[in-house]
């Protein structure tokens, strides 16, 4: 025990563990309000390794509790957790890390809601009345690209939480998924999409027709489309693939943003306005880029900083009601956004009418479209890095700002439309994707066998991964069982930092006959 402060009362009584006989959707509750309180190296992990010298130094003011003050222990990453706040007129919080009681529970509700992992209080969740405001926003946004080129990352990054699977393999994304982002009276419904293939592709190699149609149905509720470019990617950087242009040529009314990704992997950031140039046909919000001489654009301060130089040679070109290239110091709302909302609602049947077309008669890239490369209607400008999160939260925030007055579609503490199954389903396949060689990934079959709460509260998945060969057996399993011991291991905590409670994974490999 610690010593009593001078002149407090009794110390107040630790809540005690829940009972072994406590309701399971309260004690779930309870363990992720608690856990949601502790992110790893977050401000409470600091509170709890200090709060016990706060306590010694007798501190005047009374002690209240939070929630729960049971020790839990993380079975994956084996890291003793103690979700508990302690708070008071004098509290360690306010001590150490000088802030008060009200920032304080304004941090924490900043990070996003989780997942439940029982299918029926996630459906209940979905179908919920969602708990708008008195003048609520929404905007919905489609992300499109080729594949690989980054849209589940960049999704993640925006929704707080990697929700959706991603890998260094294309078609990690089989079909589409919304993730749901609501701040303050604004909500965003990211539709998350696989990568843009022809249907001459699809079917040489097999693929799944969600590969196909989904994209083109996303756009159908867009408000707002990303058109996501892989800049690395020597091939393809400077055109966007034929597909793309169709799907923009289709939707030509719904407002268009160049997110130019994986920055951080290009060595030459000069080369940035050329590609901007190439994307946007020189052209970006109506209005036409002048792009500088090869000679000016060697200058010293394109060779000290050349995104930086990039950002302000665009922004000169354009004036503040035009589009020009976002960074992080800066962000403005598209004038033309009001005009193509009208034009939305007005051509909102042509518009239905015209994705079952395209669906179906109009896949086949016309050959104007293949002889170009870029789509003279962007409105805005983005360079990001989205694996590492550089430049998101400057996307995050500019569509935020472009959100309209209307209904939400779900609750609040709603993240993803997908079913808790479906997400570990995704979460296991990215890492078989992910450490697999060539075809063996997409040839594996996965089963969920059991999918049960433990005894302390801990969430037991049991999946068989079913394969057609015995040296994809072999491969899988690794040397002394090591590889699938990592994917197992991997994918567990990503299920843990979705549902916020304690996973225990198995994976079983099996080979069918």
């Amino acid at each position: 025990m610690f010593p009593q402060p001078m002149g407090a009362g009794p110390p107040p009584p630790l809540p005690q563990c829940p009972a072994a006989g406590e309701d399971g959707g309260a004690r779930r509750a309870r363990r992720r309000r608690g856990l949601q309180l502790l992110r790893p190296g977050g401000v409470m992990a600091a509170v709890g390794r200090a709060l016990s010298w706060a306590l010694r130094a007798g501190r005047s003011g009374p002690a209240r509790t939070v929630s729960g003050a049971c020790f839990l222990e993380n079975r994956v990453q084996r890291v003793n957790i103690f979700p508990a706040c302690f708070y008071g007129d004098s509290s360690a919080l306010d001590t150490i890390l000088g802030i008060s009681r009200e920032k304080t529970e304004c941090a924490l509700g900043q990070h996003p809601p989780s997942v439940s992992y029982c299918k029926a209080e996630q459906d209940n969740l979905l179908v919920h009345q969602p708990d708008e405001p008195e003048n609520p926003k929404v905007l919905r946004v489609a992300i499109i690209g080729a594949p690989n080129a980054g849209k589940s990352t960049l999704s993640n990054k925006l929704l707080g939480r990697k929700v959706f699977p991603v890998s260094k393999k294309v078609h990690t994304t089989r079909c589409k998924a919304r993730g749901v982002i609501t701040e303050d009276d604004t909500q965003l419904i990211i539709l998350d999409t696989p990568g843009l293939i022809s249907p001459k592709k699809a079917k040489r190699h097999n693929l799944e027709k969600s590969l196909i149609h989904d994209p083109w149905d996303s756009m159908k509720h867009a408000d707002l489309v990303l058109v996501l470019v892989d800049v690395s990617e020597r091939w393809t950087q400077n055109r966007l693939s034929p597909q793309v242009l169709q799907c923009l040529s289709q939707f030509p009314q719904i407002p268009s943003i160049l997110v130019m990704n994986k920055v951080d992997l290009l060595k030459r950031k000069a080369l940035l306005l050329d590609l901007v140039t190439e994307l946007t046909e020189g052209v970006v919000n109506g209005k036409k880029l002048k792009v500088k001489s090869t000679s000016e654009r060697h200058s010293d301060s394109m060779r000290n900083n050349p995104l930086q130089s990039i950002q302000t040679c665009l922004s000169k070109n354009t004036s503040k009601e035009s589009g020009y290239l976002q960074n992080a110091s800066e962000v403005q709302r598209g004038s033309g956004s009001d005009t193509s909302c009208n034009m939305r609602a007005s051509n909102s049947d042509h518009m239905l009418e015209g994705t079952e077309k395209a669906q179906i008669a109009n896949h086949q890239v016309s050959r104007d479209l293949k002889n170009k490369k870029g789509w003279p209607h962007f409105q805005e400008i983005f360079m990001l890095a989205a694996i590492n999160g550089e430049a998101v939260e400057t996307l995050k925030k500019y569509l935020l700002m472009q959100a309209k007055p209307g209904p939400w579609e779900y609750h609040s503490r709603v993240l993803t439309s997908q079913s808790p199954q479906e997400i570990c389903d995704d979460v296991i396949r990215g890492k078989l994707l992910e450490y697999l060689p060539q075809e063996v990934p997409y040839t594996v079959l996965q089963k969920t066998e059991m999918w049960e709460e433990g005894p302390s509260g801990e969430l037991i998945i049991l999946q068989n991964l079913l394969v057609q060969k015995e040296t994809h057996v072999k491969m899988l399993i690794g040397v002394g069982g090591q590889l699938i011991s990592r994917i197992a291991q991997e994918a567990g905590e990503d299920l843990m930092n979705i549902f916020l409670c304690d996973i225990r994974l198995k994976l079983c490999v099996k080979l069918t006959k």
